[in-house]
């Protein structure tokens, strides 16, 4: 079993089953860019408890806890983790966000929640964007903590503008053919 790779939006993860979607949040309580503005358009509940987490850690005078997921259940075979492994939001001195330390731990948690609750695990090339990690060094971790346990794991790889308009134009289809079956 490896990672498999496919052209296509995290937030509409495919197979049957459970599935976790994972990506990565900073720990200062900022979501805004990146793949939450996908998520933020498809499910609330990430977004606000996210947010509530942040404000109640703020008041304590605390950051979120590097190395933790909050696991969000927005429909009956969905769950949305946010995993907290990114630290602050820019590079400082040239060490981008990620904490790849955290990102291990949090993948930890990951792979326990998966195995106890049946998931296949989804998401973006998380943390090698805007937290700026190396993708090879993330894969790594995947494969280890995940992969290597036996849990499905799909990276999804936005599509260019062009394969954009044609999944666009397959899915009205299958609507379509949904309509007429129906």
């Amino acid at each position: 079993m490896s990672i498999q790779y496919l052209t296509g939006d995290a937030t509409f993860p495919v197979g049957s089953g459970r599935k976790l979607i994972i990506h990565v949040c900073n720990d200062i309580g900022g979501w805004g860019s990146g793949f939450v503005i996908a998520v933020s358009k498809r499910w609330k509940e990430p977004e606000v408890n996210y947010r509530a987490w942040a404000k109640l850690r703020a008041e304590q005078k605390k950051r979120l806890p590097l190395g933790e997921v909050q696991f969000n259940e927005v429909t009956d075979e969905i769950i949305v983790g946010n995993m907290i492994a990114q630290h602050l939001t820019q590079w400082v001195n040239g060490v981008p966000p990620i904490r790849y330390q955290a990102l291990s731990e949090a993948l930890d948690l990951v792979a326990h929640y998966a195995l106890m609750n049946g998931c296949s695990v989804h998401g973006p090339r998380f943390g090698s964007a805007l937290a700026g990690g190396d993708w090879k060094r993330i894969e790594e971790m995947i494969e280890k903590q995940l992969v290597a346990k036996g849990i499905p794991v799909t990276i999804y790889d936005f599509p260019d503008a062009e394969s954009l308009a044609e999944e666009i134009e397959r899915r009205r289809g299958e609507a379509e053919l949904f309509k007429e079956i129906m």
